[in-house]
């Protein structure tokens, strides 16, 4: 037993690696070549780096309700 989430697959590796790639700074193109992806769009699916929320936008957003 490894300790991880019995959902836990090769994916899940894959997954985080690319993440954890385009986060420190890393290309899509060069993430993409990494994964072997022919297209840029399957690679495009990993990216996660927009989705941060800043605390700036949290208030922006109590200010609204």
């Amino acid at each position: 037993d490894a300790g991880l989430p019995p959902n836990t697959c090769c994916h899940t590796f894959r997954t985080t690696g690319i993440i954890a790639y385009l986060e420190n700074g890393g290309t899509l193109e060069k993430a993409q070549a990494i994964a072997s992806h022919e297209s840029p769009r399957t690679t495009k699916l990993y990216d996660r780096t927009g989705d941060e929320i800043t605390l700036e936008e949290v208030d922006r957003i109590a200010m609204s309700i």
